[in-house]
């Protein structure tokens, strides 16, 4: 039996993360992406996340590479996925993207195919409105590391069928994920705690409370969290922060989604993270902040 082709939509942080976990896990998949330069970017990604995979994960130690990069094709256009059937969406967090991406889709997958959505708040329900098949949308919503990271949270709209849903969990088991159900709302449940808990502390470090190293040294000295909330952020993507802030502040209305003034500037400056090298923290070498 030929192994179970996948399409993956977005070459960012996260596609390249859940492509890489595919390949990884026995799947073929087409990765696809507009921009020629960031697919380049993404082979030498994963390239470097099988490495490391191979650090952290005793059953990844043996693994070809090269075998592994094999089952990745790379696509500037949305043909490829046309004969897919699943599909994992992973581009930028706005409505204003998302939703014409999936008229697209619904168009060029063949009717079967279903739409599992990597998305950090948008409801899925409104992302299913786009499409044919609201009954085959369902939310995917992976946390970065993606190949470190054992659990996903599982977004079901009240239109996603049973079907989808039994599906989708399957294949996270295929991916050595498992699934953790909740009902459709936007933020979901990590990130309407998760977005306040990073806005309250940028909020912090612009008051001079305390520097952002001295913030996360309590969540992770005195309450024993694993990371702090800025460090948190700055793997997220501080760009992605703040659409996310700005997404929940529209959705729910509420002042306590406003983002800080400092992340703002943040964004404006280039400082995203890890991904631009400097964020609350510098990832070339000493604190930043």
């Amino acid at each position: 039996m030929n192994p179970p082709r996948i399409g993956v939509i977005g070459a960012g942080v996260m596609g390249v993360g859940v492509a890489q976990v595919l390949a990884e896990t026995g799947h073929q998949v087409v990765l696809v992406d507009v921009d020629t330069k960031a697919l380049a970017r993404a082979r030498e990604e994963i390239d470097k996340g099988l490495k490391l995979s191979a650090l952290f994960n005793p059953q990844s130690r043996g693994a070809n590479r090269a075998q592994v990069l094999k089952a990745i094709a790379f696509a500037t256009n949305l043909d490829g996925v046309a004969d897919v059937s699943f599909l994992i969406e992973n581009v930028t967090e706005s409505p204003v993207i998302k939703e014409p991406l999936y008229r697209r889709l619904d168009e060029v997958c063949k009717p079967e195919c279903i739409f599992a959505a990597n998305t950090s708040a948008i409801p899925i329900a409104r992302l299913a409105r786009s499409t044919s098949r609201p009954d085959r949308v369902i939310g995917l919503h992976f946390m970065n590391p993606v190949p470190r990271k054992e659990f996903v949270e599982v977004i079901v709209s009240e239109h996603t069928s049973q079907t989808t849903v039994a599906l989708s969990l399957e294949r996270l088991r295929l991916m050595n994920k498992k699934g953790l159900v909740v009902k459709d709302s936007p933020g979901f449940v990590s990130n309407r705690v998760l977005m306040l808990a990073i806005n309250e502390a940028i909020a912090l470090v612009q008051e001079g409370v305390a520097d952002a190293r001295g913030v996360d040294e309590i969540f992770v000295k005195c309450i024993g969290q694993k990371m702090g909330p800025l460090a948190t952020a700055d793997l997220i993507g501080l760009d992605t922060v703040l659409k996310t802030l700005e997404f929940l502040h529209e959705s729910y209305a509420a002042g306590k989604y406003s983002p800080s003034a400092l992340l703002v500037s943040m964004v404006a400056k280039g400082r995203l993270g890890r991904k631009t090298g400097a964020g609350f923290f510098d990832y070339e070498g000493s604190s930043a902040r």
